[in-house]
């Protein structure tokens, strides 16, 4: 049996030294052909055809397809035409589906970018940070005036005669706007400033639905917002002229900061500050910028650089209208006692009137205003017909 073994064991041994001993068979050991070469693939490492290319002359100049000849693979040319906005062919029907980088801009708050990286700069660089602080500066403000001086109480006891201050249209039109507005503005804030301050609270998955949610919420209460808009600056511009007393209203701050308010028609002049600078002027253009960003201009051709443009304006004037907001929502809720039910009634008492606006109330009593427009006249109460105090 050992025998047997040893005489296998050399068998082995013997067969692995022939085979290591052995010439290679020149059929297997034949490389195999250039097919690649053959097809005309050539090299696709540009380091290994013509490094040297760079120094010929107009080298910087080239085409493509002459870039290919002397370093295949090299497609600098080609992206270096994109980056420049240079448009190609696409059969998407849109003016824009061949371009894809757009042309450099400077954009006001940004560097010489491409568009797209100049809107960005503006929007992270501008309107989020300074926007941001200047929601946050009006809130504060806000809450100092309220901890040291409080709501405006009245001074004197209410007569129980009540003045109608807004009709049941006048209060449906403020309503309506006051409604879409916060909607609006609550969406806009979210979307704008949650990824700081609620996103790492409840996660990436719920802030992605809240955020979806709230964006569809805008894009439906923007065209309410708008007709609305429209029907209150027709509504109240006839009293919101400016008159003459409402420079000394402006010169004295309107007493906020005294003992007595300055006397006013129908609306004081920050009242009126508010209506032409927020209403009518920043809120037309928030309307205009909202209408191109959610395409409902028909006749407007919607390039990127358009919607880019419509967004900056769009964010600087929401900014800048809800932060004038506050301070009438303010007003009109805890900082003036009797405010809220006016907006919510329609009526106030003469105290009220007398004290916050006197010069309405004078005008009412002589019978230039009539104290109740929409109620008759045998259902009203009576107002009584004597000068102000």
């Amino acid at each position: 049996m050992n025998k047997v073994l040893s005489l296998a064991l050399g068998l082995l041994l013997a067969g692995a030294t022939w085979a290591q001993t052995k010439p290679a068979d020149p059929v297997l050991a034949a490389p195999a052909p250039a097919t690649a070469n053959a097809l005309g693939v050539k090299s696709q490492n540009i380091m290994d055809v013509k490094p040297d290319a760079s120094t010929e002359p107009g080298y910087d100049k080239q085409t493509n397809g002459e870039r290919d000849k002397v370093q295949p693979g090299n497609n600098a040319p080609m992206w270096r035409q994109v980056g420049a906005g240079a448009t190609g062919y696409s059969s998407l029907p849109t003016p824009e589906a061949g371009n894809l980088i757009q042309p450099f801009v400077q954009y006001p708050g940004s560097r010489l970018a491409s568009a797209g990286e100049a809107w960005r700069q503006v929007r992270n660089n501008w309107v989020i940070p300074y926007g941001g602080a200047l929601i946050l500066i009006a809130l504060g403000a806000i809450g100092i005036y309220y901890w040291s001086k409080g709501s405006m109480l009245l001074h004197g006891a209410e007569t129980g005669r009540k003045i109608e201050r807004f009709t049941p249209f006048e209060r449906s039109a403020h309503w309506a706007n006051a409604i879409t507005f916060c909607i609006l503005a609550i969406s806009g804030l979210v979307m704008a400033f949650g990824k700081f301050f609620i996103l790492p609270v409840i996660g990436a998955t719920l802030f992605g639905w809240l955020t979806f949610a709230l964006k569809n919420a805008h894009n439906f209460a923007g065209p309410v917002f708008a007709v609305s808009l429209l029907v209150v600056i027709i509504t109240f511009a006839r009293d919101n002229l400016p008159r003459p007393e409402d420079l000394r209203w402006l010169l004295h701050g309107g007493g906020l900061f005294g003992g007595k308010e300055i006397a006013s028609h129908r609306f004081n002049a920050g009242e009126k500050v508010l209506f032409w600078a927020g209403v009518f002027l920043l809120g037309l253009v928030v309307v205009a910028s909202g209408l191109v960003l959610d395409k409902l201009l028909p006749t407007l051709v919607y390039e990127r650089g358009t919607m880019q443009i419509s967004h900056m304006v769009h964010a600087v004037a929401a900014v800048l209208m809800m932060a004038m907001f506050l301070g009438h929502i303010y007003m009109g809720t805890i900082g003036m006692q009797g405010a809220y039910k006016a907006m919510r009634t329609g009526y106030v008492d003469e105290t009220w009137a007398r004290e916050h606006h006197e010069l309405w109330l004078a005008d009412v009593q002589s019978g230039k205003i009539p104290a109740h427009r929409s109620t008759p006249p045998s259902a009203a109460q009576p107002i009584s017909v004597r000068p102000a105090v």
